[in-house]
């Protein structure tokens, strides 16, 4: 059952000003809005939502608990989206995320890359994207390796044959002023370059998922190729 239509109606107006604005800021750097994923943060919403968001053209979802997704993929299937993991990922749930995700954007340690790798393999998965989530506030709350960390999970990843490095994440501290953000997403992409000359990606891209419904336009200034999207899009959450 889809939404009532009034609020179908709703998100397909904040999904179609959401795009503008993506493709105001892009333009406004000198980038294409081609170079910019959109993560709908579908996390808590009814699969209901989800729907609604598929319908739409909505193609990339992101959820942050194993469990509840696995709800809503057993629910909507496992190809109707390319689902992303964007929360912090236990060792103990890494079976589940083998066969539940595309992407996982919260890669933190080398007991966990390990661990992922081997489920791979007695999951018989070929590969599996993953982005290291970078901690650049320092807040306690919040997962991520520290960048002078980086080294050893790296070297752990070349040990890891199933797991592709496509990227890096980050979640700074929340400001009200969407420009405080900066400092932050200018330091993963500082990083990001770093490893991408020196052959870390899979691909030669190097993904940077950086940026929310209140601070996604900086980020897309600071390069930007990932958004994670919730609030702006869904409204707040239930």
């Amino acid at each position: 059952m889809l939404p009532k239509p009034d609020a179908l109606q709703t998100l397909h107006d904040r999904f179609a000003d959401f795009r503008t604005r993506i493709e105001t800021a892009a333009r406004a750097c000198g980038r294409s809005s081609a170079e910019i994923t959109l993560v709908a943060i579908t996390k808590t919403h009814p699969t209901e939502t989800l729907k609604a968001a598929l319908a739409l053209g909505m193609q990339d979802l992101g959820e942050n608990r194993v469990q509840e997704a696995e709800e809503k993929i057993s629910e909507l299937g496992r190809d109707a989206a390319r689902w992303h993991l964007v929360g912090h990922l236990q060792t103990n749930k890494a079976r589940r995320a083998v066969s539940l995700f595309d992407v996982v954007h919260s890669l933190d340690s080398s007991a966990l890359a390990e661990r992922l790798d081997r489920m791979c393999a007695e999951e018989n998965r070929q590969s599996l994207d993953v982005l290291v989530q970078v901690d650049l506030g320092g807040e306690a709350a919040k997962s991520g390796i520290e960048a002078a960390q980086l080294p050893n999970l790296l070297a752990a990843l070349k040990e890891c044959p199933h797991l592709r490095l496509t990227g890096l994440m980050t979640l700074p501290p929340y400001f009200e002023n969407p420009d405080c953000s900066r400092p932050f997403f200018k330091t993963l992409r500082e990083l990001r370059d770093e490893l991408q000359v020196q052959g870390h990606f899979a691909s030669a891209k190097g993904e940077l998922s950086m940026g929310m419904s209140h601070d996604f336009e900086v980020a897309i200034e600071e390069g930007a190729t990932m958004i994670r999207v919730g609030t702006a899009l869904f409204g707040e959450r239930g």
